[in-house]
């Protein structure tokens, strides 16, 4: 059997509040064919999409294009700044998803509002260049650029620079990850929390590694994974040679990385990875807080309403104020 060959049906699994939505979304079969028709799709409006600016209107959205690292190309963030929030307040650098090849910061705008709003905090969230056309380090640096903007501007965007934390959702988590691992290994700008949301961290997954025959079946394929990691490596993932600045699994050491919160699917193709990596930060002493949802896809969250949804949010939001707040 071929490690992308999914051998188990996986349906009566999932959280049936989640079903139909799960219908409807198509599969994304991505290939060097198929990938600019995919980018086409997933940024296309969605009809009767509500109105972040009119849920979250108290926050000032700010576009910026800030020095990229060592002479690469200026980097497109969005700053989003609530109008009510105490001095210093804390940051948050958020990363995208999609798989390392796929979506914009734009496509988070309602997350990053309602994080703002609920936290008082400032978020930044970042547009790095995609792959392939951009091979790794380029997407983790245009990340760390953003980290050290906040920082070198912690001041004047009135934010307490021990309090930066750095986070995102599935490749997004991935960059948030590696981030930590860079800036540890830099030592020039601290990151004091990372939001894992189920993360992309392990090339080997689906490659060299079979697939968890109860993961994997939706979204997010393992056929579709080992073409992200091809993307972003620009060769065959799975090898040797691949460094942890750009799949965290591959770290040697997770000593003197920041307290997290991973949050993942049980269905999620990511699953095994992310709690391997949990585990590691576990036994190394780092606070880590672990979510995993029975029943719940690769970005099962897209069902708001859904009860595995509203928990998701819950335990997220409560994490971050935590951190924020607390």
């Amino acid at each position: 059997m071929s490690t992308t060959d999914q051998p188990t049906s996986t349906r009566h699994l999932v959280d049936p509040e989640t079903l139909p939505v799960l219908d409807a979304f198509p599969p994304l079969s991505l290939s060097a064919e198929s990938l600019a028709s995919v980018r086409e799709m997933m940024g296309a409006p969605v009809p009767d999409a509500p109105d972040p600016a009119a849920l979250f209107p108290d926050v000032t959205v700010s576009e910026k294009h800030i020095p990229g690292v060592d002479g690469d190309p200026d980097v497109r963030i969005l700053h989003y700044d609530p109008k009510s929030r105490t001095t210093p307040t804390a940051a948050l650098v958020w990363i995208h998803g999609g798989g390392y090849v796929i979506g914009t910061a734009d496509s988070d705008e309602m997350l990053c509002r309602r994080i703002a709003t609920e936290t008082g905090a400032v978020v930044v969230s970042v547009d790095y260049r995609l792959a392939p056309e951009t091979v790794a380090p380029g997407l983790v640096h245009d990340c760390y650029a953003a980290l050290a903007w906040v920082h070198r501007n912690a001041d004047e965007l009135g934010v307490d620079p021990a309090q930066v934390a750095v986070g995102g959702a599935s490749a997004g988590g991935g960059l948030a990850a590696t981030l930590s691992i860079l800036a540890r290994d830099k030592g020039e700008y601290p990151v004091a929390f990372q939001f894992l949301i189920y993360p992309m961290l392990d090339d080997r997954t689906s490659s060299s590694v079979p697939a968890h025959a109860y993961a994997g079946e939706y979204i997010w394929t393992p056929s579709d994974n080992r073409f992200g990691w091809a993307s972003i490596l620009g060769h065959e993932p799975g090898g040797d040679g691949v460094s942890a600045h750009t799949a965290a699994a591959r770290v040697e050491s997770v000593e003197g990385l920041p307290p997290a919160f991973i949050a993942v699917g049980a269905l999620d193709l990511f699953l095994e990875e992310d709690l391997a990596y949990a585990t590691r930060l576990i036994r190394a002493g780092i606070p880590t807080e672990l979510h995993v949802y029975p029943g719940g896809w690769h970005a099962f969250d897209m069902v708001a309403d859904s009860r595995i949804g509203q928990a998701y949010a819950r335990d997220f939001m409560a994490a971050l104020n935590r951190q924020f707040n607390g």
